[in-house]
Order: C-alpha cells, then sequence, then structure tokens
C-alpha cells in the first residue's frame, strides 16, 4: 500500500489478537522510528519504554481506566519525558555531535551556549510542557510507522501517570510517562475493523495561500 492507503487502513484499534505477536523485526523498526523522530534542537528529551510482559501490562490496567488494549496488545510503548530536566543534556548533546561530525568546538559553541541559556532560564513546569509537546511529535511518527508496516495500534491519552510511574518504577529513572501506544494486530470481531473513516473533506480542512 502506498503512504495515503495506508492512513486510510488504519485506525484505533479498539480489541487487539492478544495471540498475535509483533516480530523482533517490527519492534526495531518501531524503536528506530522513535530514535529517528524530529525534536526540538535536536535534543530527543524523550524515552520510550518497550513492555511485552503480560503481568505487568495486567498490573497497568486499572490505571489506564480498564482500557483491554492494554493487556492484549502484543507490545506496550510508553512515551516518557524527564522528570527533571537540565542542561546537562545539551552538553550531552554537543558531545555527540562532535563525535559523530567532528565539528571545531569554536563553531558549535556559540550555539552551545544559546541552548544552554534558553534551558536555564525556564522552569521545570516549562520544560515539561515543551518536551511533551514533542512526545506528541513522537507518537504521531510512530502511528503512521505502523500503518506503513501494517501494524496495528491504539494511541492513549486515557491514563493514571503517577500509578504508571510506581508500577514502572519511572521515578529511579527520572522519567514520567505522558503517551500510550499499545501495538500488535487487530481482532477479527473488533467491531471498528471494517467500519468506514469519518473525515471531513479537504476543503473543510485545508486553507490554501497562493499570493
Amino acid at each position: 500500500m502506498n503512504i495515503i492507503e495506508s492512513l486510510k487502513w488504519r485506525y484505533a484499534v479498539k480489541k487487539f489478537d492478544a495471540e498475535k505477536k509483533l516480530t523482533e523485526s517490527q519492534i526495531l523498526t518501531l524503536k528506530e522510528a522513535f530514535n529517528l523522530t524530529a525534536t526540538s534542537y535536536g535534543l530527543q528529551p524523550l524515552k520510550m519504554l518497550v513492555i511485552n510482559n503480560k503481568s505487568i501490562q495486567e498490573k497497568l490496567l486499572p490505571f489506564s481506566f480498564n482500557q483491554q488494549q492494554i493487556v492484549q496488545a502484543s507490545h506496550l510503548l510508553v512515551i516518557c519525558v524527564q522528570e527533571n530536566y537540565t542542561t546537562s543534556e545539551v552538553e550531552k548533546y554537543f558531545n555527540l555531535l562532535q563525535k559523530v561530525r567532528k565539528t571545531p568546538v569554536a563553531v558549535i559553541q556559540p550555539f552551545k551556549d544559546f541552548l544552554t541559556q534558553e534551558i536555564a532560564k525556564k522552569t521545570q513546569d516549562e520544560l515539561f510542557i515543551w518536551n511533551k509537546n514533542q512526545a506528541y511529535i513522537a507518537l504521531g511518527n510512530l502511528m503512521t510507522v505502523c500503518a506503513s508496516q501494517k501494524i496495528d495500534a491504539c494511541p492513549m491519552e486515557g491514563f493514571l501517570p503517577e500509578k504508571y510511574a510506581e508500577v514502572l518504577d519511572l521515578k529511579s529513572k527520572n522519567l514520567k510517562a505522558v503517551l500510550v501506544l499499545p501495538v500488535g494486530f487487530r481482532a477479527e470481531d473488533d467491531f471498528m475493523k471494517d467500519l468506514s473513516k469519518i473525515r471531513k473533506e479537504l476543503s473543510e480542512t485545508i486553507i490554501e495561500i497562493t499570493q
């Protein structure tokens, strides 16, 4: 399928086939797609937990408003941001940049100083909002890649982050869960799978400016 047909094929799965599992190759594709997601200044303030453990998925179910996709899914992807985000992330980024590109310090120092100052002047609440917004970019990218690979998914904001933190020991990792994406394969008896997609006409959602 081309990308538009793939996007027409996808929908937010309401019931996964619990017997079907993603291959290691498919999971690697999703990991790579996440890692290649665009982020502000390329700083990658996100981490993704890849959960393939039914016991843990069961523990998360009551903290996900009992949405059964949590336990039915082949894997559960949890997108997180850092609880405390500091200028040390800028240092790590530029160390990596120099390692990969061999860019002279004199060339990158002004940009490094700028980013350090930008992060230093923001509160943790401001940084959390900034980074959480980037998590949605990663989510959209993952959903598109899933569609292109005929992997089903169901994006979720409906969960209790503080309870996820307890179950997954996120505080020790300096992380907060912000988005959840169960992935797998749609069940044959999912009532949504054969329903027509409801979308407005292009003329209602697109505004063209030509001059």
